[in-house]
């Protein structure tokens, strides 16, 4: 088995292309898959404005983030271009193709005039080249996602596959690279089934047979529509920027039109390279839905040993001395971007916000409840635990009969100016005393000040 994935470099690599090169490289990487599969990447750069290196780099990336790797150098398609004139030459030369000036309006009034009928023209010596359509008959498109679909002749028009310039057009161009690659299993999505019969018919002139096709549902969004910016991240990098883990993206996207079974969500990579197959994916579109990427990227955040958690939050932050913080916080984040926010106030003191200090520590009882926790606190020997802690702090609400949270909250806007912390007494332990009671010791002369 010989896939390849082909994207267009002409901005970040979208969701839904980073889904066909998941599938492309799970068939590549299987386990089944004898003799070894081979994932090969090919860039189809030929819209020169927008291919620009910045895009190319973009595609790599995304790709390496995603930790989908490919055999061989990655192809660039337009260092293809002499190749591709010269099959177009050589369908001239057969009587497979021919050249012609008609443009938009002739080949509209053709099919005006002909009932709709695929536009049929005449060799002009000059102009693209239009590969010649059978008037009679179909082509037969199967597919092993969806199914058998026949294509009519009369409706198709000669294809152009090539501009009078002599440069190709996408359909030679993929068709041509494709064969000369040696591709078993063209594995795309779904937009490009249309494509098909038409390059089927290339591949007919050229003497050659035609892959194994296999169409992916496309990506839709939670309403329904076409995945955009609108439904949140639509590109790998945002995705990456947003914190989550490549190894749960991976599994997500596999989900996205694949399943294994009707109860089994969570699989290793390993895993899908085993159980993924062509006939298990749906040919009706799939739902993107960020909620439950974020709910699947929560579990691998908490299964991650801490010392690995740890390293990719150093790496992300590019802070160091991470560990005890990340060891308190890791069951309270879904995504590596969420940690900071949580966490960042043990490491650059409390974070400010007039409103929340006001709206709490303002409240009636709050500034005398915190002094009660601080005498607690001071009173406590050393050193301090999480069991230590949560006693002392129990125990006066306890004897001063106000609900834990009352005594709690004002605490914890003193440690870490928010409403938002993890567990108040692995925080107040992680401080340790003496940043404990200086912070709780700033709140209260800062509100008596006040």
């Amino acid at each position: 088995m010989r896939v390849r994935f082909a994207p267009s470099p002409t901005g970040a690599l979208h969701i839904g292309g980073a889904r066909t090169a998941l599938y492309n490289w799970l068939l590549a990487r299987g386990s089944g898959t004898h003799p070894p599969g081979e994932h090969v990447l090919r860039i189809e750069d030929t819209d020169r404005e927008r291919s620009t290196p910045g895009n190319v780099e973009q595609i790599f990336e995304a790709l390496r983030w995603l930790e989908i790797d490919w055999d061989g150098d990655p192809v660039f398609q337009s260092a293809r271009g002499d190749r591709h004139a010269e099959v177009a030459e050589q369908l001239i030369a057969g009587g497979h193709a021919y050249r012609s000036s008609a443009g938009a309006e002739e080949v509209r009034a053709f099919k005006a005039a002909n009932g709709n009928r695929g536009f049929r023209g005449e060799d002009e010596g000059a102009g693209a080249v239009r590969l010649r359509m059978p008037d009679e008959g179909a082509t037969v498109v199967r597919d092993v996602i969806r199914g058998e679909s026949i294509f009519e002749h009369r409706l198709i028009d000669d294809l152009v596959v090539a501009r009078a310039d002599g440069t190709p057009v996408y359909h030679l161009a993929v068709v041509v690279d494709d064969l000369d690659a040696g591709i078993t299993h063209v594995v795309r999505g779904a937009d490009h089934f249309s494509n098909t019969p038409k390059q089927m018919r290339i591949l007919e002139a050229m003497g050659a047979e035609p892959p194994v096709y296999a169409h992916v549902p496309l990506l839709h969004g939670p309403d329904g529509k076409k995945l955009s910016k609108r439904h949140g991240a639509a590109s790998v990098q945002e995705l990456r920027d947003a914190g989550y883990l490549p190894e749960a993206v991976r599994n997500y996207l596999a989900l996205l039109g694949w399943g294994y079974d009707e109860e089994t969500t969570f699989h290793t990579t390993e895993e899908l390279q085993q159980r993924f197959s062509l006939e298990r994916v749906s040919r009706s579109p799939a739902v993107f839905d960020e909620k439950k990427l974020r709910w699947m990227n929560g579990r691998y955040v908490r299964e991650l040993p801490v010392d690995e958690l740890t390293r990719r939050l150093e790496a992300l932050t590019g802070r160091r001395g991470l560990g005890e913080a990340v060891a308190i916080t890791q069951d309270k984040i879904s995504t590596l971007d969420e940690f900071w926010p949580l966490a960042g106030f043990f490491f650059d003191g409390p974070a400010h916000d007039p409103a929340t200090r006001e709206r709490v520590l303002g409240a009636p009882g709050a500034m005398e409840r915190l002094g009660q926790a601080r005498a607690a606190l001071a009173e406590l020997p050393g050193p301090w635990t999480i069991e230590g802690v949560e006693g002392a702090l129990r125990r006066v609400a306890e004897r001063e009969g106000v609900k834990p949270k009352l005594l709690f909250q004002p605490l914890r806007v003193a440690l870490a100016g928010t409403t938002v912390s993890p567990g108040i007494f692995e925080s107040v332990t992680l401080l340790g005393r003496d940043e404990t009671l200086a912070r709780v010791d700033e709140a209260l002369d800062g509100r008596q000040a006040a």
